[in-house]
């Protein structure tokens, strides 16, 4: 038997509302964090058509930073030297006690932070090269 309409939304509310709030911490700390606002709208928006009108703004801003993330040699150079401090300072504080937060779950989220941000690069960094390609044609 499946689950209840409360159940859903519940749970709905309780997915986005964690996207989107770890979205927005991600703003200020090293991460996806427009990424992560839009896709906890997008969760959002399945369940309460009202949300709907903050996921456009939102995806165009998203898609215009992760183009401009690879509009230059030069940001693609300082986003690759920005995801090796985050895996570099991961291992740091997986390893060295003395830290303030020491520990692997520290060091891990670093890790996890700077595996995302080169994902994310070599995503734009395609997608930027295939819309390129298709104006040429």
């Amino acid at each position: 038997m499946g689950i209840g309409k409360p159940v859903k939304q519940a749970l709905i509310l309780v997915a986005g509302g964690i996207l989107l709030l770890v979205g927005i911490a991600l703003l200020v700390l090293p991460g996806p964090g427009l990424l992560l606002v839009l896709a906890g709208l997008l969760v959002l928006a399945s369940e309460f058509p009202a949300v709907e009108k903050y996921v456009d703004p939102i995806r165009d801003r998203a898609m215009k930073a992760a183009e401009d993330s690879v509009s230059s040699p030069l940001r693609i150079a300082g986003s690759v030297l920005a995801g090796l401090g985050l895996l570099a300072a991961g291992v740091v504080w997986g390893v060295v006690p003395g830290l303030p937060l020491a520990g692997w779950s520290t060091g891990s989220s670093l890790i996890l932070s700077g595996l995302i941000l080169f994902a994310l690069l070599i995503w734009s960094y395609k997608r930027v090269q295939a819309r390129r390609a298709a104006n040429a044609e």
